[in-house]
């Protein structure tokens, strides 16, 4: 078997001699090596102008703009292989890049792209390229779950699928034609498309255990036929090209009679095998929670809407259908006038008064609110009540339960805060505490909590150190701004000494620090207003952006003042741990702690000489 570079030179009028033999097979247009032509054809121009030769030099500025265009780097040709007369190989050539480029932009839209559900799947864009390398490495043609392809696929089938489950119930139902253009274009249309999904489920890459997508062709195709692939295979029946071919058949059929026999068999068989296609929901199931998946959908508000739509769209969609079965069922039986189509004079109605009026009483049944005008009498009413009860009686209840849970999930917090609220009554009941004391647990909890709760320590414990820092630094942006202390001093201090701090809450009346007491932590008032009340000295207020308690944890002495809350009083406590901590990695900040701790002791002594040199 020759080689394509073979025919290729035997093509283009290329003699081959023992160094073209030596070369590589197979070639690809940036390894022609033409030089030879180019000086051949500028050593002997022809004499006189020629079309020939206006030819060949259209050919030769072909060639060079190709050449400038790629980039490629192109070799001499000491052998003189090339010849000028090879218009036919310039565009084999061509033909054969451009195949080769549609080749890669086919191959690169079955490979993962460069998009943030990728990136959040491989971590980083050396990662998704990794990803990419081993889609090729396997040499066959898999599509990768998170490729482009693949996603424009699945929204196109999202559609279809959508189309098909409201619009074939009410095709087969509603109209006994179904032989009309648009009808069979629709239906054939789905049949084709359910088919080529069939297939590239068989080449596409699935989600295993640890977040690995599995592309082995083997376990794909095990992986498949194990879970979805008789569902699949049963709702993709391309049932309408075999309509098509009875209807052929039908045609050529010489008995008027015998025609019109078979073909209302034929009616009936193909309103009851179209049903089969109903099982496509369960792709429709599938897509939505792979999309939910692929969007990374989670308990906020935005998802919690979604699934709430999807909730209501499949009840009104099962009420499609019942509406659609429950008209569906007299029409195979020929409408018999027990039936409620001939009781309401519907047999020859319009297709939308029928549905209607099949819809309303569908859901009557389902919502168990009636029977709609006249109460069922025949037996196939009688069964098709009970089973819409039934059906809509679940529903009902499966509604109402996830409805509950995702209003539920829409708060987590404030429903924490409840359940652990009642607890503390249940606590406060036990115990017989009193009146007032109760109010003040609730308002304590009011005004510490909010009415949400959170497991704070545990969230923060689970960050980043920078995001950490750059959450804590935000939630204390008002105190940072209020206080003069952090308005000049290093970032890097305030962000270590921040990150450090405990919220606490404080009521009116509470006697934050105690005269006399060993001093254990510093406060800082984020808002409210306190009252410093050394002994014997004149009370000191100090509010939002003020600090007290460090003189203590300088001097690792008692308190020398009590400070009680005139306000609720919403503060950060250091600890004396922290505090020193803290100060160790900034000398300087210790100098400035103890220059204000001597300022403020310095004033209340002399305050405390003041108040009794009269006395004496």
């Amino acid at each position: 078997m020759s080689s394509p570079c073979k025919s290729l030179d035997e093509h283009c009028g290329v003699a081959e001699s023992p160094a073209h033999r030596e070369t590589p097979r197979y070639r690809s247009w940036s390894s022609l090596r033409f030089s030879r032509w180019r000086s051949g054809s500028q050593r002997s121009p022809p004499p006189t102008p020629s079309p020939k030769g206006e030819k060949r030099s259209e050919v030769t500025k072909t060639l060079f703009s190709l050449v400038k265009t790629h980039n490629d780097n192109y070799t001499a040709d000491p052998d003189g292989l090339l010849e000028t007369n090879g218009e036919g190989c310039v565009e084999e050539v061509i033909v054969e890049d451009q195949a080769n480029y549609f080749q890669k932009q086919f191959g690169s839209m079955l490979q993962p792209g460069v998009n943030k559900f990728s990136l959040r799947m491989f971590g980083s864009h050396k990662g998704v390229a990794a990803e990419q390398e081993r889609v090729k490495s396997f040499g066959v043609w898999i599509i990768h779950p998170y490729s482009d392809f693949r996603f424009y696929w699945d929204l196109v089938m999202l559609i279809l699928m959508m189309s098909n489950l409201v619009i074939l119930p009410w095709g087969i139902t509603f109209f006994e034609d179904q032989n009309t253009p648009p009808w069979i274009t629709f239906n054939v249309l789905s049949d084709t498309l359910f088919l080529l999904d069939l297939i590239f489920n068989f080449r596409t890459g699935i989600l295993g255990e640890d977040s690995h997508i599995i592309l082995d062709p083997k376990e794909i195709r095990l992986h498949y036929l194990r879970t979805w692939f008789l569902v699949d295979f049963i709702s993709s029946i391309p049932v309408d090209y075999i309509f098509l071919i009875v209807d052929l058949e039908r045609l050529l059929e010489s008995t008027d009679v015998y025609r019109t026999a078979r073909a209302l068999r034929i009616v009936r068989f193909t309103k009851i095998l179209s049903l089969l296609r109903l099982l496509r929901l369960s792709r429709l199931i599938r897509y939505i929670h792979q999309w939910e998946e692929i969007f990374h959908m989670t308990y906020d508000l935005a998802s919690a809407v979604v699934r709430i739509a999807n909730l209501i769209g499949m009840m009104l969609l099962l009420c499609h259908w019942d509406g659609c079965l429950t008209f569906m069922v007299p029409m195979l039986q020929d409408f018999p006038p027990d039936c409620w189509v001939s009781k309401n004079n519907m047999v020859n109605s319009t297709w939308h008064i029928q549905y209607s009026y099949a819809l309303f009483m569908a859901m009557s049944h389902m919502l168990c609110i009636g029977y709609g005008a006249h109460p069922p009498e025949g037996m196939s009413d009688v069964w098709l009540t009970m089973i819409s009860m039934v059906v809509g009686a679940t529903c009902y209840a499966m509604f109402l339960g996830h409805a509950t849970n995702l209003v539920q999930s829409l708060d987590s917090s404030h429903r924490q805060y409840q359940e652990k609220y009642k607890q503390v009554e249940q606590y406060m009941s036990f115990h017989k505490l009193p009146a007032d004391v109760r109010q003040r647990i609730h308002d304590y909890y009011e005004q510490r909590f909010q009415g949400k709760m959170f497991d704070e320590d545990s969230i923060l414990g689970e960050l980043s150190d920078p995001l950490k820092e750059e959450i804590v630094s935000y939630n204390c942006r008002g105190l940072v701004a209020n206080m003069p202390l952090f308005a000049n001093t290093d970032p890097h201090f305030v962000t270590v000494i921040l990150t450090k701090l405990r919220f606490e809450v404080f009521q009116p009346g509470d006697y934050i620090i105690r005269e006399g007491t060993l001093g254990r932590k510093m406060y800082f008032i984020q808002h409210g207003a306190v009252t410093v009340m050394p002994r014997g000295t004149k009370e000191i207020k100090l509010n939002d952006g003020a600090y007290f308690g460090e003189i203590c944890l300088l001097t690792q002495g008692r308190r020398t003042a009590s400070v009680r809350a005139d306000t609720y009083c919403r503060l950060y406590s250091l600890s004396v741990d922290s505090f020193n901590e803290v100060l160790e990695e900034h000398p300087l900040m210790r100098r400035a702690f103890e220059s204000v701790a001597v300022d403020r002791l310095g004033r209340v002594i002399a305050k405390t000489r003041n108040q009794s040199a009269p006395t004496e």
